[in-house]
């Protein structure tokens, strides 16, 4: 990926938001090593753009997904972020699944978590995956999939 692509790609996001009336400082970058395009989002509106629960934020990252399509003529994963949305958001889950974790364990019935995005489960997965007393696992079909958190069974 060239930087005419990269800057192109840092315009039509900015025009995006623009477009919504925010005003924003949008910078993109490419990780070579990753292959992601990463386009960081700062504003004094971050709330619009990120939305109930990263709705909107997720909305936004799937619109530049495929603008970034259409200007590269490849598909490239794409990472949207606003301030420090996506970090502060792991962070909360790293701690609710360990808190979880921690009640499955003595109390030894499941936990439900609902309303979970794919991504969110699967870093909720991946904090888990070592865990020596307790598994994860998704349930359910579309909107109504969640994740459980129940003892390993020997």
């Amino acid at each position: 990926m060239n930087n005419d692509q990269i800057e192109k790609i840092n315009e039509e996001a900015a025009n995006l938001i623009a477009d919504l009336g925010v005003l924003a400082e949008v910078e993109t970058s490419f990780d070579e090593e990753t292959s992601l395009v990463n386009v960081q989002v700062d504003s004094q509106d971050a709330a619009v753009l990120i939305g109930f629960h990263g709705e909107t934020l997720h909305s936004l990252q799937l619109i530049i997904t495929f603008m970034a399509h259409k200007i590269l003529g490849e598909w490239m994963k794409v990472t949207f972020n606003v301030g420090d949305y996506r970090q502060k958001r792991e962070e909360q889950l790293k701690k609710l699944a360990l808190n979880l974790a921690m009640k499955v364990k003595f109390s030894k019935e499941p936990q439900y978590i609902p309303n979970l995005t794919a991504g969110e489960r699967r870093i909720i997965h991946l904090i888990l995956a070592d865990h020596p007393e307790v598994v994860s696992e998704s349930e359910g079909e579309g909107r109504q999939r969640q994740l459980v958190i129940k003892p390993k069974t020997l």
